[in-house]
């Protein structure tokens, strides 16, 4: 069996696929921040919750430029709509690498879409639910009756935006470590054995990421790393199984 990818295109066939991939994109994409921003309300209470359920009475937040709420809304609107479409997004992506794969490689095109949304909406509700909330609750502890927090908006939202993206892209370790045990870089055995120093690394991207110093947040995020480690382990062996099964088969088909 031939495989797609040596079958050379010009450069200007790929520019071309991927403008229309991205147009695509950019349509839903454009969609979607249409649908969002006609629940901006909804949306505003819904990105401001993990804050306002632990500000003190009386507090709220603000902003201090006259377009500023205007463009707070645009920018909800617009993240919601990049979080609703992703797996549309995510497909888009898998259809433009798709011809460099093997005819048996391009199989995996559901469960890469449905895995990689799962776990990317997955990491975003844990850290909305379960991190964010004791991570503000620490910052809003410091307040006194002569020091009132006055928390500006887009400040709220930058940070809330980072660490929620930073949560939903770190869920996707078994996704990311499948795709490299299938190219050959990892496997199961390597990933077992760095297993110590994996956790350190985990431990200092948590304390990097965590919008708080305080070490219940960064074990907060510590710990569903190092179980999402432990997942990219199997997935790992799986991955290894299946690529010296397929690798069995194409020499069998070879020696007929």
């Amino acid at each position: 069996m031939e495989n797609p990818a040596e079958e050379k295109l010009p450069l200007t066939a790929h520019l071309e696929e991927l403008r229309k991939r991205l147009i695509r994109v950019m349509v839903v994409l454009g969609i979607g921040f249409g649908v969002c921003y006609t629940f901006k309300n909804w949306s505003f209470q819904v990105i401001t919750r993990p804050l306002v359920e632990v500000l003190p009475q009386h507090s709220s937040l603000i902003y201090t430029g006259l377009p500023e709420a205007f463009f707070i809304h645009m920018k909800i609107a617009f993240f919601a709509s990049l979080f609703l479409t992703s797996p549309y997004t995510l497909f888009q992506i898998w259809k433009f690498i798709s011809p460099g794969l093997y005819a048996k490689e391009k199989k995996y095109v559901i469960p890469f879409v449905i895995s990689s949304t799962l776990l990317f909406v997955g990491g975003v509700l844990f850290g909305y639910f379960i991190a964010l909330p004791p991570a503000f609750k620490f910052f809003v502890s410091f307040s006194t009756d002569a020091l009132k927090p006055m928390v500006s908006f887009r400040e709220y939202l930058g940070l809330t935006l980072k660490f929620l993206l930073a949560f939903g892209l770190s869920f996707e370790l078994p996704v990311f470590m499948f795709f490299l045990t299938k190219l050959g870089i990892v496997d199961a055995a390597v990933l077992a054995r760095q297993r110590r120093y994996a956790i350190l690394v985990i431990f200092i991207a948590a304390a990097v990421l965590t919008p708080s110093p305080d070490v219940l947040s960064q074990i907060l995020m510590a710990v569903p790393l190092m179980l999402l480690y432990e997942v990219s382990i199997g997935v790992a062996k799986f991955a290894g199984r299946k690529k010296v099964q397929e690798h069995d088969e194409e020499s069998d088909s070879h020696g007929q």
